[in-house]
């Protein structure tokens, strides 16, 4: 965990509608089905219905969510920064 916001990975879930996270280094996109986190123990897929951001506070590493939360799935951001290159690269041929 990165020292300088003192916080660690926490997930507290109120009946899968409403969640608080904690260890948020980003948010790499949202809608209304899908919220797609980078945490500091890689990235965090939640998947749903109706989902809204309702705070966000990236200094703290803090983000409180609402909707009703279906799964939620850590993968490597190594291959997701690795995807964003080769999307990149692509991009600009």
């Amino acid at each position: 965990m990165d020292e300088k916001m003192g916080l660690s990975h926490q997930i507290m879930l109120y009946n899968r509608e409403k969640g608080n996270l904690t260890g948020i280094l980003d948010v790499i996109s949202f809608d209304e089905n899908t919220i797609v986190l980078d945490t500091d123990m890689g990235l965090l897929t939640i998947k749903g219905k109706d989902l809204h951001v309702s705070r966000l506070t990236l200094e703290k590493g803090e983000i409180d969510i609402e909707g009703q939360a279906d799964s939620l799935v850590y993968s490597s951001s190594e291959s997701f920064k690795k995807t964003g290159q080769s999307f990149l690269s692509r991009l600009f041929k």
